[in-house]
């Protein structure tokens, strides 16, 4: 895929989505966790998808944005629909795209008609804008095909620093009905625990086939150490993340700040 030059003509969601591909793909910008975060979440969906999902299988990207991750796997070998709320932005993805199989399909992906069920969806750092995560990720295995894949990725609610409430303890998640689908990190409504992820899959007949965690404090700059990032190379800092993901996977659970999951719906229908 390819940066397209920034035109100032563009729609204000192009630039905000050129910002982010400065970051995103070509890792410019000062705040370097962020490029580190992203590049780890990348990485982590790309290769659970790759290692399970087979080349030519249809994936549906939900929430695709700016469609680095519907970009990627299209040049990969798979045949990809793009989906978002956000309908022009299809045509900034449209720039971006040099090979692969890519199909738009934007809206609501919970209002799409779609005639036949994919073989596996990707969702990163979705289920954390919705009032009902459980009930969308039911919606979610609903358009996969018996036996398919789903690929989450979602900020980890047990990390240390997290100060957004469990899903389990909102009393009434009605009131962030006015406020869900935001596509900014500032818009998360809740993080979600690993033990809330699995009791969703179960109550949607999907099984939890693996999940890993990934980006501590410092890869992604927190607690004082952006500082520190900027000056180290990047050898040293992507060493750091190897070493925290061999840590026993209950100080990952603290120390981790994304979770990626990935689930398998039922071979019966």
């Amino acid at each position: 895929m390819k940066v397209p030059p920034l035109d100032p003509v563009w729609p204000e969601s192009w630039k905000r989505s050129h910002t982010y591909d400065q970051y995103e793909l070509k890792g410019e910008g000062t705040y370097r966790g962020y490029v580190y975060g992203y590049q780890q979440r990348f990485r982590t969906t790309i290769d659970m998808v790759s290692r399970i999902v087979a080349r030519g299988s249809r994936i549906l990207d939900v929430a695709a944005a700016q469609g680095n991750f519907s970009l990627a796997l299209a040049e990969l070998g798979y045949a990809v629909t793009w989906n978002d709320l956000r309908q022009e932005l299809a045509d900034y993805v449209r720039l971006k795209w040099e090979k692969g199989v890519l199909e738009f399909r934007p809206g609501n992906v919970l209002d799409l008609k779609l005639s036949d069920r994919f073989d596996a969806l990707l969702m990163t750092e979705v289920i954390e804008h919705v009032a009902y995560p459980d009930r969308f990720l039911s919606s979610m295995a609903r358009l996969v095909r018996p036996g398919g894949h789903i690929v989450m990725t979602t900020p980890n609610g047990a990390y240390f620093r997290n100060s957004l409430p469990r899903y389990s303890d909102c009393p009434d998640p009605a009131q962030y009905e006015g406020c869900q689908f935001g596509p900014d990190g500032g818009d998360h409504l809740f993080l979600l625990h690993l033990d809330e992820v699995c009791r969703f899959a179960r109550q949607a007949g999907l099984s939890v086939q693996e999940v890993r965690l990934f980006s501590n404090p410092l890869t992604i700059g927190h607690i004082g150490l952006e500082r520190v990032l900027r000056l180290l190379p990047s050898s040293w800092v992507e060493g750091v993340e190897t070493l925290s993901n061999r840590l026993p996977f209950a100080a990952q659970q603290k120390l981790c700040a994304g979770m990626a999951v990935l689930l398998q719906t039922s071979d019966q229908d």
